[in-house]
Formats: C-alpha cells, structure tokens, sequence
C-alpha cells in the first residue's frame, strides 16, 4: 500500500512501528491494561514503607519542553558547615502499578518507552505516566526521596548518617524547562516565569548548578568521559515536519544528569548495606582499547597499553579543543568502540566481589533508578528499594526474578541478568536513539545518552 497520501507524522508512525515490531516491542497497549489504567480513581496517597510530608520543600523539576512524563524533581539545602543536602525525588510508579498487573505485564515486555520524531511510545500507559504517576506541576505525589551530601569540594560524603532512602509525600512547584534555565543560568535570558513565581527557585537553581558542576569536576577527575553527539530536535506544524534542528547541550541539562548520576549511586550503595540485591548498570572496561589506541595514534597521539578511563578523557579533550568540529565524530566512533552498557546482578553477601562499574562514568557504584515511568529496570529497582523499606526482605527475590533468574548456587557476583525477562530489557535498551531521530531509548533522551 502506498504512503503517498499519508502526513509525514503518519509515515514517520508507520516506520516506527515497523521497527518495534521487528524488535518483538509491542506499540499498542492490549485492553486490559488500558482498563485497569482506566479504573484508577485518582494518584495513590499511602503505600506501605514509611512516608515523610516533604511537600513544603522548593521542589522543581527540569525536563523537556514537551515532557508530562516527570520521573524526578530536586531540591538543595545549605549546611552550617558549607556542604549541601540534595533531594533527588522518584516518583512512585510501584504504588499504581502492582507487579504481575496487566500495566507491569507490557511494560515487562517493552522494557522502556521508546522516543521517535513523530509520536512516543510510553512503556506507561498516559493516564499513569503523565499523570497519575507524574511529578506534575503543582501536584502531591508519592515519590521516593534520594538524600545525599555534597562537600564543597563536590565529594559524597560517605558516613551512613550523609545519604539515605525512604518514602515522601511531595508537591512540584515550579515545572521548568531545559532550554529556559539553561539560558538563564548562562546568563543570556531572564529566569523562567515559573521559576520566578516562586520565592528563593532562583537561589534553589543556582545551588544545584553549583552543586552538579562540583560533582561533574570530581568525576572528570577520575575519568569521566565527555562526548558531544549530533542531537536534533524535530519541528512539527501539526502533521508537518517542518524543521530539523540542532538540540544543543546547556547547563541545565548537565545540572539534570550529574544529580541523577549521584542518586543512582547511592541507590546502589543503600540496597548494597541493606544487603539486598540490585541491578547493576555497568560499561565495562573496553575489549577493543587497541582499536581506540589505534585510532589516538592516527590522530598524532597516544594512548597506554592498558585500557585507563583518565587517559581517554585527556585523549578527547585534546581533540576537541584541536579540532572542534570533528569531535561529534570522534564520539560517535569511540562510543562504538567502548561497546554497549549491561545490566548485572549484585547479589547481597560480604563474600561477593563487586560487579564492574561505569567504564564511561568513571564511577564504581551505579545502577538505574530514576526513571521509572520510563524504563523497566528502574521500575524493578524501585521496588526493591520499597521491599527494604518496608522490611520486606522475601520481595527481594520476588523483584529481582522480574529482571531475570534469581542468583543460583554458586554464580560470581555481576553475572549477566539473565532469562526471558533479561531477553525483554536487553530488547528495549536496544532501541537506541540515532541519528537524525530515528528509534530511541526511554529516558536517556538528549539529557542522559551519558548517564547510560
């Protein structure tokens, strides 16, 4: 049948839902889960854990233009001594969505919500992920709160009495935007008007950039990565595509990602002490170092024998100062190179060796935690972290099954999630953004190709 007839949202559908399906994702939600999302009379306010009322705190959210489906707001506190307490808030999609439930089941099979140019495919049906299960503007949402404590010279502070996870109620009070503040915290426009609405948002913005850019110093120190990758925004007037433009990198988005990276280790840390499993996001170290060495060697440089995280980084800040407009290039080529991240299991255990960390991140301990409207793994950490707060260690084992098998009689520590479940996650964090729109992964979008 020919497409001739059909808008360019249509056409651009169309493919989209080819590729899905040739993926084994599924595009349509079947009815029972559309019902089941239906019958829901409104958000849910009590869950079993222990909840705080945080509602009174300047939280704010940072997203997307477009975006309803809000997973995270943030807010920053001054100490006496000079550090600063940071709030990472979750929403909780566990408390509306029952493991085993009819919205769990496709969203076990999707595994993530995938982003075209023309139309999104929520892994949530919209009446959950925009919505009920939304830190929308101005709402009271259940949410899971990440508190950490930053020192001034971007460091975690490690004692247990510096970070912790629980349940809060929350309200967002000002939905913001990444372009808006990104502009204001450069100093080239005026403070968002929903910032501005609210007395101390601009003090509260101006923490948590100073905050994120002390924490990106100190993983940059370590050997973080940075990478620029060519991100287009594509424009509709109606059914029309009108224009594809550059989707810039700013401060905001960068603010986003390095609080979200910080969260998600200390995630990782709190099931870990807690000695509950976790699922583990890991790039390990490069199998094809010497094609990277190779390709630094081409390029009047050198690299050392050993793959080293620190090297790389001074590698690619030297080309991109050298030759700025072929660093989107050199990224792409040695994003390849590095090869995809995993998923693995951490087993709980002192007798267990630490699975590999973030190659790419430059941290040790890092999971996916902060997006569970979006992406299926998260969902699964969510409710391990719910399962601990509540004392219920038995649904540990219960969650992790959804990711996989459970750990077997003598499995190493960091082994591969495995099974059909493992099958459906590997599925979705294969559908990767690319170039010029086509397919991509739920919840990295333009803001968090890094934190993957």
């Amino acid at each position: 049948m020919s497409d001739a007839g059909l808008s360019h949202r249509a056409r651009l559908r169309a493919i989209a839902i080819a590729a899905m399906r040739a993926r084994g994702l599924d595009p349509d939600f079947p009815p029972d889960a559309l019902a089941a999302a239906a019958a829901l009379k409104g958000a849910p306010r009590s869950t079993e854990e222990p909840v705080r009322d945080l509602r009174s705190l300047l939280w704010c959210s940072i997203d997307n233009d477009e975006s309803r489906d809000l997973d995270q707001l943030s807010v920053a506190e001054v100490l006496s001594n000079g550090d600063v307490k940071v709030l990472v808030s979750i929403a909780d999609v566990d408390a509306a969505v029952p493991k085993g439930s009819p919205v769990d089941r496709h969203a076990a099979n999707n595994t993530t919500s995938v982003y075209t140019p023309a139309v999104i495919f929520p892994m949530l049906p919209e009446r959950l992920s925009t919505d009920l299960t939304s830190l929308a503007d101005q709402q009271e949402r259940l949410s899971i709160v990440i508190e950490s404590v930053v020192g001034s010279d971007g460091r975690l502070k490690s004692s247990s009495s510096s970070s912790d996870v629980y349940g809060a109620m929350v309200c967002n009070r000002a939905k913001l935007a990444y372009n808006a503040v990104g502009v204001w915290l450069a100093g080239n426009g005026p403070l968002p008007k929903a910032a501005a609405a609210v007395s101390g948002m601009d003090d509260q913005l101006r923490v948590q950039d100073r905050v994120a850019q002390a924490l990106a110093s100190v993983r940059h120190e370590h050997g973080a990565l940075e990478f620029e990758t060519a991100d287009v925004e594509h424009v509709f007037e109606g059914d029309t595509l009108r224009e594809v433009r550059p989707d810039a990198r700013n401060r905001a988005k960068a603010l986003i990602e390095n609080l979200m990276i910080a969260a998600n280790g200390v995630v990782a840390r709190f099931l870990h002490a807690r000695g509950f499993p976790s699922i583990r996001r890991v790039v390990r170290s490069p199998e094809r170092w010497d094609r990277i060495r190779a390709l630094a060697v081409q390029l009047g440089d050198t690299l050392p024998p050993s793959a080293d995280s620190q090297a790389l980084a001074g590698f690619l800040s030297r080309r991109k100062q050298a030759a700025p407009a072929a660093f989107a290039d050199l990224s792409h080529t040695v994003i390849r190179l590095l090869g995809p991240g995993e998923y693995v299991v951490d087993p709980p255990g002192p007798g267990n060796n630490a699975p590999p960390g973030h190659f790419g991140l430059a941290v040790k301990d890092y999971t996916h935690s902060t997006a569970p409207n979006r992406r299926y793994p998260d969902l699964i950490t969510q409710r391990l972290i719910k399962a601990s707060l509540a004392g219920r260690a038995r649904a540990a084992g219960a969650a992790l099954h959804a990711a996989g098998r459970q750990r077997e009689p003598g499995r190493a520590a960091g082994a591969k999630v495995r099974g059909r479940d493992a099958r459906r996650i590997a599925r979705g964090s294969a559908v990767r953004r690319r170039r010029h729109g086509r397919l991509r992964q739920g919840h990295v979008r333009a803001r968090r190709r890094a934190a993957d």
